[in-house]
């Protein structure tokens, strides 16, 4: 069986900065593998062109640049935020607001977003809304280790679904909750 839309996928990799022998950024092994539902839209769409028509066992190295990753640094993505914003209780939890910590944040029209904190000063706290992966060029280097057939409810649901667990679901639609059903949706 091959890597091809509406197929469930597995793999390893290891992700580097830049080339071969750049920065490791994340690996993935066979006991935690990345399993997802190929053409779902989950991916970013050059990594599952790189990966198209391949089997388990067969091995892939690529690189990516910034443009087909996750895009360039957008400068109106880094934005000065009121630290009267950050209030709970009338109080800013400083420690929250460590430079380089990651926030969960949501926009005006309730789309989520995870800032990176940049500054603080006495009135702001300016917040990087880029991906933390902007302006790189990325190299993969791993093998496909599991490729089969997704169920009816995976397609429905649009994403692979993981025995007991509820990673990657969404649970949205006329599911109470992920708990409720034993797992996954």
């Amino acid at each position: 069986m091959i890597v091809e839309k509406d197929k469930v996928v597995s793999l390893t990799y290891t992700l580097r900065l830049d080339q071969p022998d750049g920065e490791i950024v994340e690996s993935l092994n066979a006991e935690a593998p990345l399993t997802f539902l190929f053409g779902g839209g989950g991916l970013l769409p050059k990594f599952e062109d790189n990966i198209s028509g391949l089997k388990v066992g067969d091995n892939f190295d690529f690189n990516l640049a910034s443009a087909d990753a996750y895009g360039e640094v957008k400068e109106e993505a880094i934005v000065n935020i009121p630290l009267s914003a950050f209030e709970v209780n009338g109080k800013v939890d400083q420690n929250m607001l460590s430079l380089g910590n990651r926030i969960p944040m949501q926009d005006t029209a309730g789309n989520k977003l995870t800032g990176i904190v940049k500054e603080v000063s006495d009135e702001n706290v300016k917040m990087d809304f880029n991906h933390p992966l902007a302006g790189n060029d990325l190299f993969f280097q791993g093998e496909i280790t599991e490729v089969r057939d997704a169920t009816d409810e995976e397609m429905t649901h649009g994403h692979a679904h993981y025995p007991g667990s509820c990673e990657g679901c969404n649970c949205s639609g006329d599911h109470d909750s992920c708990e409720d059903k034993g797992g996954c949706c």
